[in-house]
């Protein structure tokens, strides 16, 4: 048997182990930090709280969090360089939103500095931009139809430091429902912006984000580039 007992704990290690091994494509971010996983750019930032990011295989990601009042998370997996031309696919196996999260396309251009959204899904007491905002249009697109707002942060948090910048968003007036591929055609939305006059400039990161702001949720989410 001394001959053999290597041979069969061998087999026994190939077969049986495998299927409890933690798949080496997934990764968890709890702290703040942006990079390339498996293709794929992520970024995980959090102003403070209890949340996490699970990474998984090409476009897949998961988010678990559970924040206070004055506590936002933003975290995605999408492309280091966004395209004002780039079609989104996309599936949510899972999006508990509590009371104040948001699916949403995000990114960032400059030349001018702007933080643009293509909100997909939100929570039950806070639909994005917030009421302040005064509609500026509609664009029907992917099967739904989005309202278009321009706001102002002044002397907030931006990809070129503290600075006074515009958001652009498109919302759509019925939450999506998920479970199936679906689409973003952001070359629709970025005419829409345009015809209204709201120009982006050069193009940085484009994620398909989780966002949560003092509330309490999680997400499951798959995207890809049609």
């Amino acid at each position: 048997m001394k001959y053999f007992e290597p041979i069969a704990l061998a087999l026994v290690a190939i077969l049986l182990p495998a299927a409890h091994q933690p798949d080496p494509a997934t990764r968890q971010l709890c702290s703040n930090q942006t990079g390339m996983h498996d293709g794929y750019f992520f970024t995980f930032w959090k102003s403070s709280g209890d949340a996490c990011m699970t990474l998984g295989r090409r476009g897949r990601y998961t988010t678990d969090y559970r924040l206070g009042a004055r506590e936002n998370l933003v975290a995605g997996k999408g492309w280091r360089v966004g395209s004002q031309t780039r079609t989104i696919g996309y599936k949510v196996n899972r999006f508990e939103a509590g009371t104040n999260s948001y699916l949403t396309l995000y990114g960032w251009s400059t030349d001018p500095l702007i933080e643009y959204y293509i909100v997909e899904d939100w929570g039950s007491n806070f639909t994005p931009p917030g009421d302040d905002a005064k509609p500026l249009g509609t664009v029907r697109s992917d099967g739904g139809i989005y309202t278009i707002h321009r706001t102002q942060r002044v002397e907030q948090p931006s990809i070129r430091g503290t600075q006074t910048f515009y958001q652009y968003w498109s919302v759509r007036t019925q939450r999506q429902t998920f479970g199936k591929d679906r689409t973003i055609t952001f070359a629709n939305h970025v005419a829409a912006w345009r015809k209204a006059g709201m120009q982006l400039g050069t193009m940085h990161y484009q994620v398909l984000a989780t966002e949560g702001f003092g509330s309490k949720g999680n997400s499951a989410v798959t995207l890809w580039q049609e």
